[in-house]
């Protein structure tokens, strides 16, 4: 497949019940820098190895989940292109004022079939990540908790599985990297539009616009047992792990911010290319595939959504 004018994942929105007690957790326990608060009392922050303003928002609201989940594309050219494709598509679009979220260009807004909002942008004001262009050390000094270095995917709920493998493969030009079936049948989907094992997953689930989790990259395994030691030393939820998954090869531990909103940091995947066929895994070793150490399924980690 040709590659996609989209480059990576850019930031995600996210409803927290609590903002002060969602700025201690996704500060000081998860290591993001909050950089800083709008009008609106929404507040920014980024991993520190990442070079754009922001990559994570939290907005107080009345239930948790998910608002938006936004891509970069590579200019805006591009971004008018996939604007035209997705209209031609089937793909309703709105236009979203550059500003609309702080130092954020204009953002092409769709829903995919899941019922998920996605945003398509070409521009995000330079932050850095303290290290320079010249020279630079190989990590910044005082970074708090988990250490977290960007925001790297989604994994969404929806029923229309289907539909959305076809958006985005077809019209954004991702491409599907792995999948669990049982026959014909996708239950799952993880799907790029760079070489990362994934940069977006979907599981098939009744109920539309389902929020499963965020996922922050860190460093290393042993930087995923710090994680967890750091899990305990705050009496954060705890959800799973440290663990390692046979699906993306991801080492990973999973758990609950204040809000319920379910987290993740993770470290180790494989070099995606386009011309490499997908991975399937089947059904009957699905346990093996989320839970490659223990081969059982979780009910809760499957069910529990926002």
């Amino acid at each position: 497949m040709a590659q996609s004018p989209v480059l990576r994942p850019g930031h995600v929105v996210l409803r927290v019940l609590d903002l002060e007690a969602a700025v201690v957790h996704y500060r000081d326990r998860l290591g993001l820098q909050e950089i800083e608060r709008d009008g609106q009392g929404r507040v920014y922050l980024k991993g520190w190895d990442e070079q754009d303003w922001f990559s994570v928002v939290l907005r107080e609201a009345d239930r948790p989940g998910m608002d938006s989940m936004a891509f970069k594309v590579i200019s805006a050219a591009a971004l008018d292109s996939l604007e035209k494709d997705l209209n031609a598509y089937g793909c309703k679009t709105a236009r979203l004022a550059a500003g609309e979220l702080s130092h954020c260009g204009e953002r092409v807004r769709f829903t995919l079939p899941t019922g998920h909002a996605i945003d398509l942008y070409a521009q995000k004001d330079y932050m850095g990540n303290g290290l320079g262009r010249v020279n630079p050390d190989p990590w910044l000094e005082g970074i708090k908790g988990m250490q977290a270095q960007r925001f790297d995917h989604c994994l969404l709920y929806g029923a229309d599985l289907d539909a959305t493998i076809k958006v985005l493969t077809e019209v954004l030009k991702f491409d599907l990297t792995e999948k669990v079936v049982d026959g014909d049948f996708v239950i799952a989907a993880f799907l790029s539009c760079s070489n990362k094992a994934h940069d977006i997953a979907f599981v098939r689930h009744a109920e539309d616009n389902k929020f499963h989790h965020a996922s922050f990259l860190i460093g290393t395994w042993e930087e995923v047992l710090r994680a967890a030691d750091i899990i305990s030393m705050h009496e954060i939820s705890l959800d799973l792990g440290p663990t390692r998954h046979g699906i993306t090869r991801g080492r990973t531990i999973y758990f609950f911010d204040p809000s319920g909103n379910r987290n993740e940091v993770f470290c180790g995947d494989y070099t995606w290319y386009p011309d490499h066929q997908p991975i399937t895994w089947t059904a009957d070793q699905i346990g093996r595939a989320i839970f490659y150490h223990d081969r059982k399924l979780n009910e809760n980690f499957l069910n529990v959504v926002t």
